[in-house]
């Protein structure tokens, strides 16, 4: 039996059929919610089909190389994103106020999701690799790591994909052992910038959004409209829902906005079609695959695999958090997809690469351990 063949029958096989299942039931909504459109949109559903086979073939070639070999490529990585980062902000296209997009001849791709995932890689070689050292030089050198690709992604601006960098750091920052008394200063730091942040980094728009996150009713035809719009679908969906396809629906009506039901609100339409048991078993579903990650992280073979698999397990369970956190109006409106579900080429792909990573530090758990 040769040693690939070994390795695929090592296979976290419920991750895998967790995975696909939800990336099946993905393109089932986002067809839902676009099979009316003609033109732009109408083939969404295609075109997220076709991503989710790049990212199953790299699932399981990243799944077969042993992660270790990550140490190699995490610094390249990490610089090729900054200096994509930094494109994006000369030369990046604009979408919704916000320049977010790459365009490099026919690719077109958010620089901030590939820049996460080089970041959790870096982080988790430095964590690993200084253990030893005093615990501010740790956070110090972790906060620069995360910092600079934030900053840029700020910037942008992104809010969103800054907050789950902020949410990925905590917790390998956790996981790596640093004293709590370093992680509670953070938090308070962190919520003391708060205030800071929100009236001098971001734009109007996303302050606007914060403002109807704290009162949906103070413009209920403006920055109100999406998370009112989103309860009034969720709560229509009832127990059962209305039923797939089903007509007179806030997708079809247009009351949910068509730019972004399929990435941003796709929760709230699946709640107002499956109802309350076909969003409690999507939730379900992903706490499933948060919980085979946390034990994937609990069995790897070193520290580096450890910090590794809980930074990926971080930012998969706070994109879930803040996705349907903001359909029910428990988060304000930062446009983060839900992993696997929402339409969207390069983040299906990069959080495959993620799993794909996790079901290797698995398939290699019993390997013997780096010494360095």
């Amino acid at each position: 039996m040769s040693p690939l063949f070994r390795k695929l029958l090592r296979t976290h096989w419920p991750l895998v059929l967790l995975m696909v299942g939800l990336a099946t039931f993905g393109v089932i909504a986002i067809y839902s919610v676009t099979h009316l459109r003609t033109g732009e949109g109408a083939d969404f559903w295609r075109r997220q089909t076709q991503w989710i086979g790049i990212g199953l073939f790299l699932f399981f070639i990243t799944s077969l190389i042993d992660y270790r070999w990550i140490k190699w490529g995490a610094l390249p990585t990490y610089a090729l994103t900054m200096v994509f980062l930094v494109l994006v902000l000369v030369m990046g296209r604009e979408v919704y106020g916000a320049e977010r997009w790459l365009h490099l001849g026919p690719v077109n791709f958010q620089p901030s999701q590939p820049a996460m995932i080089a970041g959790i890689m870096i982080l988790a070689l430095f964590l690993s690799r200084c253990r030893d050292i005093h615990p501010a030089l740790q956070l110090g050198g972790a906060a620069a790591i995360i910092g600079a690709p934030a900053l840029l992604i700020l910037k942008q601006p992104n809010l969103g994909s800054t907050m789950v960098l902020g949410v990925v750091l905590l917790a390998m920052l956790f996981a790596g052992g640093l004293p709590l008394r370093y992680l509670i200063s953070i938090l308070l730091l962190l919520t003391t910038a708060i205030p800071l942040t929100v009236n001098l980094l971001l734009k109007g728009y996303q302050r606007s959004r914060i403002v109807a996150f704290l009162d949906p009713s103070v413009d209920p035809q403006g920055s109100g409209w999406g998370i009112n719009q989103s309860l009034i679908a969720i709560g229509s969906g009832g127990w059962g829902g209305k039923g797939f396809l089903a007509p007179d629906s806030q997708v079809e009506l247009g009351f949910l906005p068509a730019t972004a039901v399929h990435n941003d609100y796709i929760f709230s339409a699946i709640a107002e079609q499956w109802g309350f048991v076909g969003g409690a078993a999507l939730l379900c579903a992903f706490a499933l695959l948060l919980l085979i990650c946390i034990f994937i992280a609990i069995k790897a073979r070193d520290q580096f695999g450890l910090l590794l698999a809980v930074g990926l397990t971080a930012l998969l369970f706070f994109h879930v958090y803040q996705n349907i956190g903001m359909t029910i109006a428990i988060m304000p409106i930062t446009g983060l997809p839900l992993p696997l579900v929402s339409y969207g080429g390069t983040f299906v792909v990069i959080i495959m690469f993620a799993l794909g990573l996790l079901n290797s530090i698995w398939i290699h758990r019993k390997e013997q351990p780096d010494p360095r």
